[in-house]
């Protein structure tokens, strides 16, 4: 499990803010209580913007999602995994493509129209003999302006995104898998975001995410 708990470039933990960040997080207890918890912490305590994707290598680490105070689903994972090695629990990544039914006019068009969401990241825990897959990527208060289920994690069953929002409408859908990795694979990201959204980077959405998704979900 070494590879699974040392630093790298991007899963930065032992950066102190991380550090620091993994021990006012961590209760103690069992080590499925303590991934629970720090999975919660990642959650909540970062707000999810996809309106500021920095695909820089600065950009994807796990202490510059910390330091902001808001990060996508692939950075938010990072911190997960980052915050969980620097609490002795092994952590890696991992990746799939999602469809997502839900998004804003701005994320869609960013997007050349598509939604498709590519190298969609999570964590994966080593928690009781096994890897679980945990979700930080969207916050209670979004869910909530969002119409969401919020997306819990027990330790123990992996939490990946709903197919359903609360009014029943589809939300995510899992395409294609992308695998499980000791560190972020940005290069395998970088080119996948130049070949599927071809405008990207040239179309940056501004404003502020959560209250458009709040707009547009109330006007639906």
């Amino acid at each position: 499990m070494t590879e699974h708990l040392n630093p790298t470039p991007a899963i930065d933990s032992d950066h102190p803010a991380v550090r620091d960040f993994a021990r006012a997080h961590d209760p103690g207890g069992s080590v499925r209580e303590r991934a629970v918890a720090l999975n919660l912490a990642v959650r909540d305590r970062i707000r999810y913007d996809p309106y500021r994707i920095d695909l820089s290598p600065q950009g994807m680490r796990a202490s510059t999602a910390l330091l902001q105070g808001h990060g996508w689903c692939v950075p938010k994972a990072v911190l997960l995994a980052a915050v969980a090695r620097a609490a002795g629990i092994p952590a890696r990544l991992g990746f799939a493509d999602v469809k997502n039914h839900m998004s804003t006019e701005k994320l869609r068009q960013a997007m050349g129209g598509s939604d498709l969401f590519v190298w969609h990241g999570y964590t994966e825990l080593w928690i009781d003999g096994a890897w679980r897959k945990a979700t930080p990527a969207f916050n209670l208060s979004l869910c909530e302006k969002f119409g969401l289920l919020p997306l819990d994690f027990d330790g123990v069953h992996d939490s990946l995104y709903h197919p359903y929002d609360r009014a029943g409408q589809r939300h995510m859908e899992y395409v294609n898998q992308r695998g499980s990795f000791d560190d972020l694979p940005l290069e395998a990201i970088v080119r996948s975001f130049a070949e599927v959204y071809s405008d990207f980077g040239r179309h940056t959405p501004d404003g502020d995410f959560a209250a458009d998704a709040a707009r547009e979900n109330t006007a639906g």
